[in-house]
């Protein structure tokens, strides 16, 4: 649900707007923090999943605000919760002062002579938990002194917000406000069990296809792959998507660095070019000059170098 910003009249002078912005000075920045989450997600659930605290945590503290302000920030609409006139007010003022404090943080990390401090990473789950997860504790053992905070999600993340400092996503259209480093292509390919595989080179069964629903890209290349099918059994991850190959119950799209590492799935139809996607480290423009984004992004370049041919889906001379 979009938050709708309205103006209107709401009947203040300027001096009590004033003291309105001088109450605000002296707000507590957390609860300012959880009333912009809610600003930009629309909902109390959207804004809590995105701070990772409870509904109704971010509730009390928006409503806690209201009364030390003593002025309303939300009334309801018949969509939802919309900002009143000083909610747009308070979002501004939170907006610049979470874009300085942000600005301070990137100008005091980048001259640390020591590479410390947590930097917050996020990947898809499916590479995180096997082949990024060796390259992370190499770093962590080559800079022990760097918090290393992965967090997993196959959702766009706002970088330019900081919910993480560094993305690794699988894209070929990485965002124009973002500094990337591409760092391979990874290939995917269609894979089925051995067993069902052999059954339908041989005719006893007929070609069925796994509702994929992954990612969009895996989503739409079946689609495309299979046009005429309706799919009997659906799965929404890849990990759902590799148990239900191995019972046998059809063929369906995983990364080649997946399905060729379990020894009884076997590829049904080999890569295509078209299917290749960029694995891409991102992060914003501010964080170019910070020594630990730096360093991250120099390991990685050197590990994924290493196991390129992996991804890429090549397969070794026998």
């Amino acid at each position: 649900m979009a938050v709708t910003y309205r103006r209107g009249n709401s009947g203040k002078t300027d001096n009590e707007f004033a003291k309105m912005h001088n109450r605000e000075a002296m707000m507590q920045w957390d609860d300012a923090r959880m009333f912009l989450a809610f600003a930009r997600e629309g909902s109390f659930s959207a804004a809590a999943k995105r701070l990772g605290v409870q509904h109704s945590t971010v509730s009390r503290r928006i409503h806690s605000l209201e009364k030390g302000l003593a002025t309303p920030l939300l009334e309801r609409s018949s969509t939802g919760y919309v900002l009143t006139e000083a909610g747009e007010s308070l979002r501004d003022s939170a907006t610049k002062i979470e874009q300085e404090l942000l600005s301070f943080e990137v100008a005091s990390a980048g001259k640390d002579d020591e590479a410390s401090g947590e930097l917050r990473v996020t990947a898809i789950a499916n590479m995180a938990s096997s082949i990024l997860m060796p390259l992370f504790s190499r770093f962590i053992a080559a800079y022990p002194k760097i918090k290393l905070s992965v967090q997993v999600t196959n959702d766009s993340v706002r970088l330019a917000e900081r919910d993480a400092d560094v993305a690794l996503r699988q894209t070929n259209t990485p965002g124009e406000s973002l500094v990337g480093t591409r760092l391979a292509s990874v290939a995917s390919a269609v894979y089925g069990s051995t067993e069902y595989c052999a059954a339908l080179a041989d005719g006893r069964v007929s070609e069925k296809w796994l509702g994929v629903d992954c990612c969009d890209y895996h989503r739409a290349w079946t689609k495309q792959a299979s046009p005429q099918m309706d799919p009997t059994f659906c799965v929404d991850e890849t990990s759902l998507t590799i148990a239900a190959l191995k019972e046998g119950l059809g063929v369906g799209y995983l990364p080649c660095f997946l399905g060729d590492g379990e020894p009884t799935l076997m590829r049904f139809r080999e890569p295509e070019k078209q299917h290749e996607l960029g694995l891409w480290l991102l992060y914003h423009r501010d964080l170019r000059g910070t020594k630990r984004v730096l360093l991250f992004r120099r390991h990685m370049q050197q590990e994924i170098k290493k196991i390129s041919a992996l991804l890429e889906g090549q397969v070794p001379d026998q």
